[in-house]
């Protein structure tokens, strides 16, 4: 894989080539990053003369089998605005290898396993957590979780979250999904405006799911004929 360096109305120095080439160590790359495809430096130079210490950009990219990462930084010359990019790509590296490594080596926990690691889950939603009468489930133990039932070690709520969502692409979201550490993310994709899931699958592997309306399936919900419900 080779550096590719490149310049947005300005020409690049040879000598800026050469310290490109020293400053981002492939090796050093690769071992963060063992699916790296391309990387790729765009130089800029902004034309104000009010913004003289923020005159020359970098824009570092990388672009592997996982989602893309995106370095930049601006500076009085681009050396030092090189030196900036390249210090949050390797942050941002780093972060990545870490959470990937954690993820391998952790377990998720069942339902009946959570209030032994989760201090004080039973009352995260208001609830006590106290367990109704069980005649009326043959026996079987059940618990108040805000507002559900939970008959013996059935599905548990542990917390409800509403997010207020900015429109983004599939590549911000596979990002924003790396960031946070988790095997998937809810989005509102930014061209078709519809709710979707990016979810990992296999190894490097992503898919992608999206929600579209349906007035038909919508009309025989409200109406309560047969259908009405996603898989009926």
């Amino acid at each position: 894989m080779d550096i590719v360096v490149k310049g947005r109305k300005t020409e690049v120095a040879e000598r800026f080539r050469k310290h490109v080439a020293e400053k981002l160590n492939l090796e050093k790359i690769q071992k963060l990053d063992g699916k790296v495809i391309s990387l790729d430096v765009e130089v800029s130079k902004e034309p104000n003369p009010r913004q003289a210490d923020h005159r020359d950009r970098v824009e570092i990219t990388l672009r592997s089998r996982g989602p893309v990462i995106r370095a930049e930084a601006a500076a009085s010359d681009p050396y030092a605005a090189l030196d900036l990019a390249a210090e949050k790509l390797d942050a941002q590296l780093r972060k990545q290898h870490d959470k990937r490594y954690t993820r391998r080596g952790s377990r998720r926990l069942t339902a009946a396993e959570v209030p032994d690691h989760v201090p004080g889950v039973a009352t995260l939603n208001g609830s006590d957590g106290e367990p109704a009468p069980a005649g009326r489930n043959g026996g079987v133990p059940t618990k108040r979780m805000g507002s559900l039932e939970v008959q013996g070690d059935g599905p548990l709520v542990v917390r409800e979250k509403t997010h207020v969502a900015a429109p983004m692409t599939l590549d911000q979201a596979l990002y924003e999904m790396e960031l946070v550490g988790h095997d998937f993310y809810l989005f509102v994709d930014s061209e078709t405006k519809e709710p979707s899931v990016v979810y990992r699958r296999h190894a490097y592997d992503y898919g992608v799911i999206h929600l579209q309306t349906d007035t038909m399936v919508t009309a025989q919900a409200h109406s309560g004929e047969p259908g009405g419900t996603l898989g009926g």
